[in-house]
């Protein structure tokens, strides 16, 4: 049976997590993580790609972008495999992939959820108990909406923008959101929509992504029950990997 169609819509924010082959690790160093951004920023400009958010994780990537194009993510990502990939490899005498084989995505509803896998993707180092403090983690967008390190990567979102009058207000105004993690329920939402590629927002996005991309964007109603023998046990994950 063919792989179901990713969801993918032009000027629609999507929710994008790259892992490491097997769980392994992407990043062996901070000349990786380095080299990585810069490739990520001349995909994410010739492919016409905004990004809005990302966080570097040991065995995966998050970001948090919006395509010009449909199509222009997946576009987007090949060149910058083909960019880091071999350099890797080379610099640590390893062969073959680095990155599992399909990358994850979901679309994004930016008045309802945007700030919220926002917050998710920049919480991932503290959630996974690498930092106290987002802002103490270097390789995710945080310091620079924090304005401590401004990336000119980063493209920031109209709802951000929308968050104060000046450049003082939107960094003081966000910043209060992360006074909080992001709560169970919509940790399971994001999680969820992300692994199945459904899009998250409210039913009214819904019916009109479903209208743009001519398909359902939402959970199934029901399924065929599950039988004992259906399960497969799989390999133990990291805390990290269970936390993304």
């Amino acid at each position: 049976m063919p792989r179901r169609r990713r969801l993918d819509a032009a000027g629609v924010p999507l929710h994008v997590i790259q892992r490491g082959n097997n769980r392994a690790a992407c990043f062996f160093s901070d000349i990786d993580r380095r080299l990585y951004l810069k490739c990520l920023a001349d995909a994410a400009r010739r492919r016409g790609c905004a990004i809005h958010a990302y966080a570097l994780m040991t065995n995966h990537v998050h970001l948090l972008l919006t395509p010009e194009k449909t199509g222009s993510t997946s576009l987007m990502l090949q060149d910058l495999g083909r960019k880091y990939v071999p350099v890797v490899n080379r610099h640590h005498d390893r062969t073959g992939t680095l990155w599992e084989g399909r990358f994850r995505s979901n679309l994004v509803d930016s008045e309802t959820y945007l700030l919220t896998c926002h917050r998710y993707i920049e919480l991932n180092p503290v959630r996974a108990g690498m930092v106290a403090r987002p802002a103490d983690y270097p390789w995710t967008s945080h310091r620079h909406y924090a304005r401590t390190n401004i990336d000119p990567m980063v493209k920031e979102h109209r709802v951000f923008t929308e968050l104060g009058s000046t450049a003082e207000d939107r960094c003081h105004n966000f910043l209060e959101l992360f006074g909080s993690q992001v709560n169970d329920a919509e940790l399971d939402q994001l999680r969820t929509a992300v692994n199945k590629g459904w899009a998250l927002g409210s039913d009214a996005f819904l019916d009109r992504m479903e209208a743009m991309v001519g398909r359902s964007v939402r959970p199934p109603r029901r399924g065929r029950p599950r039988k004992e023998n259906d399960s497969v046990r799989q390999p133990a994950a990291s805390q990290e990997e269970m936390l993304f």
